[in-house]
């Protein structure tokens, strides 16, 4: 075997027990897919290590540039992010190899005594750190005749699913993504339907960067590229930039094939902003052609926000590009 194959491939990740399962997962993928081994690096962000609240500290970016810096100074060969956390301005000099295919979109439950959304009590403190969730969870809890108090959390999942533990909280929303990876999906108590919280733009996906330079590399990880989930989180994101809003803003975003498709060459992208108290939504979606190139799925993105900024969405937004 030559030296060149048994060099392991660095991959940069950041050091929570979830960042460290899917970098692990996308690992073995890449092992197998070149027949060299891959060595985790982990690297600690300004996300990780800050206590102030994500809206507080800005949301774009806070878990991915110290990942980025790493790569641009060649310690790490390749990177992994939660697509959610990317900025959706993509520096020239990296590029996104592969976004494999996405795990469940969805926001889940985890609450007391197996409670559902619906069975809260009145007054239920339900604990997120995410205005998009916010303000849905509000809304949909008014449209059901519910009260509930959304209190501001951060921490990983253990501290989040603490708060239930401890008696603190009643309940605590996630992704649904986060815990199949750490294989904890059976605390979920309930599921949300997307037709009552729609996710973060790319929730669910993963993102594989690497210099734009490395074409060996980049031809490589393309082997994992799931070119379906590729396209919708390209509507979902260039929906989000379009609205010049940053990760931490209240705007949810999903593309997938509308329920009643009775063929796979539509897509449906469907959009939210809201104000964080639920009192305000601008709720749009729309259908078209599966986008068959890059530039056609951020038309579509672009098509939809600007329905919903006539309809008024850029006055709901708290964070602001600059």
């Amino acid at each position: 075997m030559t030296e060149r194959a048994e060099k392991a491939l660095r991959l940069g990740t950041r050091r929570s027990k979830l960042a460290m399962a899917q970098s692990g997962h996308v690992a073995e993928a890449v092992t197998r897919l070149t027949g060299r081994p891959v060595e985790l690096v982990e690297i600690t962000t300004y996300g990780d290590t800050s206590r102030e609240h994500l809206a507080q500290i800005g949301g774009t970016g806070v878990f991915v540039t110290a990942l980025r810096d790493a790569l641009l100074a060649g310690e790490v060969d390749f990177a992994v992010h939660s697509l959610k956390d990317l900025p959706t301005a993509q520096p020239e000099d990296l590029t996104l190899a592969a976004i494999p295919l996405r795990e469940d979109p969805r926001d889940v439950l985890v609450a007391r005594d197996g409670l559902t959304f619906d069975r809260l009590p009145n007054g239920a403190r339900v604990g997120t750190g995410s205005p998009r969730r916010m303000a849905q969870l509000n809304a949909h809890a008014r449209a059901l005749g519910l009260e509930i108090e959304t209190v501001p959390i951060r921490g990983n999942v253990d501290t989040r699913i603490g708060y239930v533990r401890s008696g603190e909280l009643d309940a605590v929303v996630l992704a649904a993504a986060g815990l199949n990876r750490i294989g904890r999906i059976d605390e979920v108590t309930d599921f949300l339907s997307v037709d009552a919280v729609l996710p973060a733009p790319g929730q669910g996906a993963l993102a594989v960067e690497c210099l734009t330079g490395n074409s060996d590399l980049i031809a490589a990880l393309a082997g994992l590229d799931d070119p379906h989930t590729r396209v919708a989180v390209t509507a979902e994101r260039s929906l989000l930039a379009a609205l010049e809003a940053g990760c931490s803003a209240p705007v949810g975003a999903l593309a997938d094939l509308p329920a009643d498709a009775a063929d796979v060459h539509e897509l449906r992208l469907r959009g939210v902003v809201g104000t964080t108290d639920g009192s305000t939504l601008v709720q749009l979606s729309t259908t078209g052609p599966v986008p068959t190139s890059h530039d056609a799925a951020v038309a579509l993105g672009r098509e939809l926000a600007d329905e919903m900024l006539a309809k008024g969405a850029a006055g709901l937004m708290g964070e602001r590009a600059l």
